[in-house]
């Protein structure tokens, strides 16, 4: 009952995470983000990621999951702040807190702890890597910005470091492991 129970939230978040990406992802397909748009993108990307590293490293029940939350929120801050810079220079609006969409994703994993925690995380952090990476790959080449460009080039290798790390967890089963 649990693990059905698990899966199915586990698939309710995924259908909200999709439906989020699905809303900026329609520039990733067809015309290029506007500067103003990707720094939107960005800027919740980064925010969501270092809310949710937070909440992990002080929730999830692997150390390896731990540690890799806290790394996650450490870059992402860092990240956010850059490019909080960089948007100021261009006269660009960084936004302060989250939306409402990315509210909504957050929501269902701060309600888990322990192994549960664990195995949503590293999904998420999954298809939300392998989403802002195809979005700031299109940024790096299309940007109006060179700072922004510059930016996105920059940040490129830490979203796949990051993704990496996710897909190594979830290949070692985190939850599986004594804290």
């Amino acid at each position: 009952m649990k693990t059905t129970l698990s899966l199915v939230c586990c698939i309710a978040l995924c259908c909200g995470a999709a439906l989020a990406a699905k809303k900026s992802a329609k520039h990733a397909a067809g015309t290029p983000m506007t500067d103003q748009q990707f720094v939107d993108f960005a800027a919740q990307t980064d925010m969501t990621e270092a809310n949710l590293g937070q909440y992990a490293s002080s929730n999830a029940s692997a150390q390896g999951v731990k540690d890799y939350a806290q790394m996650l929120t450490n870059d992402h801050t860092s990240d956010y702040n850059q490019l909080t810079a960089i948007a100021g220079k261009a006269n660009l609006v960084v936004p302060k807190g989250l939306d409402a969409a990315h509210e909504k994703m957050i929501a269902p994993l701060e309600k888990l702890k322990d192994a549960a925690l664990d195995h949503r995380y590293v999904q998420e952090m999954i298809a939300g890597h392998t989403h802002a990476i195809s979005v700031f790959e299109k940024e790096a080449a299309d940007a109006q910005s060179a700072d922004l460009k510059a930016y996105a080039n920059q940040v490129l290798p830490v979203l796949h470091k990051h993704l990496d790390g996710a897909k190594d967890l979830a290949k070692a089963k985190p939850s599986a492991k004594k804290k």
